[in-house]
């Protein structure tokens, strides 16, 4: 069973041999400096280039640290080519939001539409369709901000989360205008070879909208993204961050293929509120930067006793991340499936 096959069979709820072993991209970012050392190729030049963005994620496969290629490497490129000022980051910390766009909610309307073939939404686009060609059993993930962390992006975050409440309709408006921006830079990735889309929304959290607003804004604008995303053919995954206990009724609507949380959520317990679904997750990428080797093993039996489907970390890695820590998680799964065959 290749890694591609596999992968598509747990999202569909099929019988595979094993679980997969993967980090998407985007801010599950899985590239570290011992990477960039290893593979020649750093950053932060190679979020501007696709050659570049192809090798660095090809890297990740190639040194058996996962069993995917996923681009890009942070959270920046939609609020970019929406107006944002970005600060590119270096070699130890990522791509971050320096300049906000708009006031309020109710600038939305000042807004640029998302150019999906120019920047690095292009540059994107390019490295997928490269690493289609260059790892054709390998599945390619395609990563998006969720709609509140884009949203969040463009108007400081504190005014934003205000008007959800004293500006309702204008908020709502705004989100339609986000969630679309996102559904059309989604649809190009899959057109340039995606075979999943990852979304992940680490501003759209239970623990900072609350249950009610988490219900009124994040799920509804995740919905018709991953369902639009669904009528496509690919797998999608849907990342939240922070505690899951306030809103487990609220995430079981999320229609995506498979749900990922942070390292946080006891899986154990999500499994108990979510029964039925694809879960994801959620090794310490704190315990993958500071521990060794054989502390990931054990920390990796643990996850996978508690019976994820895909084994992953919990957000994305530090940047100071040895690689042979980044390693272990996919050597301890191989060695235990071994073992039982």
């Amino acid at each position: 069973m290749t890694e591609k096959e596999r992968l598509l069979r747990i999202l569909e709820q099929k019988k595979t041999d094993r679980p997969a072993c993967i980090c998407p991209g985007g801010m599950m970012n899985m590239v570290t400096s011992a990477l960039m050392d290893a593979c020649g190729v750093s950053l932060p030049q190679a979020h501007c280039d696709a050659r570049q963005m192809a090798a660095l994620a090809k890297a990740v496969y190639d040194f058996g640290c996962f069993e995917n290629v996923g681009v890009p490497f942070c959270m920046t490129v939609e609020a970019e080519a929406m107006g944002a000022q970005i600060d590119l980051g270096s070699r130890i910390y990522e791509p971050h939001v320096v300049g906000c766009v708009i006031q309020s909610v109710d600038e939305a309307d000042r807004l640029p539409v998302m150019d999906v073939t120019k920047g690095r939404a292009g540059v994107v686009l390019q490295a997928i369709s490269l690493l289609k060609e260059q790892c054709p059993d390998v599945p390619v993930i395609g990563n998006l901000s969720g709609p509140v962390s884009t949203a969040a992006s463009l108007l400081e975050p504190t005014t934003f989360y205000r008007e959800l409440r004293k500006k309702n309709s204008q908020a709502h408006a705004y989100m339609d205008f986000i969630t679309e921006q996102l559904m059309q830079f989604g649809l190009a990735q899959i057109a340039a070879g995606a075979d999943v889309i990852a979304i992940s929304d680490p501003s759209g959290t239970g623990e900072i909208l609350g249950p009610k607003y988490f219900a009124e804004f994040a799920v509804p604008c995740l919905n018709r993204l991953v369902e639009r995303f669904r009528q496509e053919g690919v797998g999608t995954i849907v990342h939240i961050c922070g505690q899951m206990s306030p809103v487990y009724r609220q995430a079981s609507c999320i229609s995506s293929h498979a749900l990922s949380f942070d390292a946080i959520v006891p899986m154990r317990e999500a499994r108990e509120n979510l029964p039925g679904r694809v879960l994801m997750g959620n090794i310490s990428t704190y315990g993958l930067e500071f521990g060794d080797p054989q502390k990931i093993s054990v920390m990796t039996a643990s996850c996978l006793k508690s019976g994820v489907d895909i084994l992953a970390p919990a957000c994305g890695l530090g940047m100071k991340t040895p690689l042979e820590n980044e390693q272990a998680m996919l050597a301890h799964l191989k060695k235990v499936c071994q073992q039982e065959s």
